[in-house]
């Protein structure tokens, strides 16, 4: 299955709100494992947000709606989880939004290094 796809599937009926993204496509960060590969969309995956000089750590967590599977990140310490919202080949939008769905293992497969066009402040 196609990254894009993926990210597709997990992405129905989110509503925008990240307090400040690129309007024009550039990106304010990325999302990559620890090792700098392509990262399991499974429960309790580590992974980085480097924006800048600066990198938060964070886990993932995978909700599954019938067919359809919803992949949230969220930062180290904090509360609120960002979804990953489709915005192209390689490329989220970090949308604070409640889960949707019941927690489950793992998703379908892996993605690599995101870029991130939406960097809200943490």
């Amino acid at each position: 299955m196609k990254h894009r796809t993926i990210l597709s599937i997990f992405t129905a009926a989110c509503v925008f709100s990240a307090s400040a993204y690129a309007d024009d496509g550039t990106p304010c960060g990325t999302l990559e494992s620890a090792s700098g590969s392509s990262f399991a969309l499974k429960e309790g995956e580590h992974v980085d947000f480097r924006h800048g000089d600066a990198v938060t750590h964070g886990v993932l967590h995978v909700y599954r709606d019938v067919q359809v599977y919803r992949v949230y990140w969220q930062p180290e310490g904090k509360s609120e989880q960002y979804i990953l919202a489709n915005a192209g080949e390689s490329s989220v939008r970090l949308i604070a939004t409640p889960p949707r769905g019941a927690p489950v293992d793992a998703g379908p497969g892996a993605l690599p290094t995101q870029r991130v066009l939406s960097c809200p402040a943490f």
